[in-house]
Order: structure tokens, then C-alpha cells, then sequence
């Protein structure tokens, strides 16, 4: 009966549908010293899973700590950022006061050819008005 049992665990096993109250039952008997001889093929397989479940990895894995890096590349492009945005604002308006000066000097410029001009128009003023107070004087 108990050999019929195990037989049919085996098959079960096989395909993967045992319990783990089964498989404890399988190692058990295959852990025994009367096995029976056309089973006695499975019997280094489950020795093997017992002796498998019992070992234990003791070595010390040697970790490493991980660099956050992306941290410090933000903290850089905001910096170069902040820099960029500083300086080509006063860049810009460097640029924005010469280009006013140099407009204003065009404007002053033309002002001052145009009251040369003016002031030529004023001399033959004068004369008009010396020769008025001539024509006064005489009459």
C-alpha cells in the first residue's frame, strides 16, 4: 500500500502537482535505507534536494555604496544655468545702452548740422536788421 502511495506522489510530482506535505513525504522515503529497487533511480535526486536545502552561502559579498551622480549634475546645470542667465542679462543690456548711446549721438549729431544751418539763416537776419535800422536812421 505505502509503496502504491509513493508511486503515485512520484507521478504526481512529475507533473508539478504535489503539495509540500507530499514532497516532505517523498523525501522521507527516499531518505530511508529500504527503498524499493525499481524507485532506488529518484534516490540521489532527493538526497541531493536535502543536502541542497541545507546549504548556506557564508562568504561576505564585498557591497559597494552607489554614487548618486544625478545630484550632482543638477546641482552643476543649475549653476551653469544661473550663470548663463546672470551674465547674458548683462550682457544684453551692455549691448541695449550702446546701441541707445549711439543712437542718441546720430540724434545730437544731425541736431547740431541742423542748427548750423539755423545759425546761417540768423546771420542773414542781422544783416536784414542793420540795414533796417539804416533805412530808419535816414528817413
Amino acid at each position: 500500500m505505502e509503496l502504491d502511495n509513493i508511486e503515485k506522489l512520484l507521478e504526481k510530482y512529475f507533473e508539478a502537482t504535489t503539495t509540500v506535505a507530499e514532497e516532505e513525504t517523498l523525501q522521507a522515503y527516499f531518505s530511508q535505507e529500504s527503498v524499493a529497487t525499481h524507485l532506488e533511480q529518484y534516490r540521489p535526486m532527493f538526497n541531493y534536494f536535502s543536502i541542497a536545502k541545507e546549504e548556506r552561502y557564508t562568504k561576505q559579498v564585498p557591497l559597494k555604496p552607489r554614487r548618486n551622480y544625478y545630484k550632482w549634475i543638477s546641482v552643476a546645470a543649475v549653476a551653469v544655468l544661473s550663470f548663463g542667465i546672470y551674465f547674458g542679462n548683462d550682457y544684453r543690456e551692455r549691448k541695449q545702452a550702446e546701441y541707445a548711446y549711439l543712437e542718441t549721438k546720430k540724434a545730437f549729431e544731425l541736431l547740431a548740422e541742423n542748427f548750423g544751418k539755423g545759425t546761417e539763416k540768423v546771420a542773414y537776419l542781422q544783416e536784414f536788421e542793420v540795414a533796417k535800422q539804416k533805412i530808419y536812421n535816414n528817413n
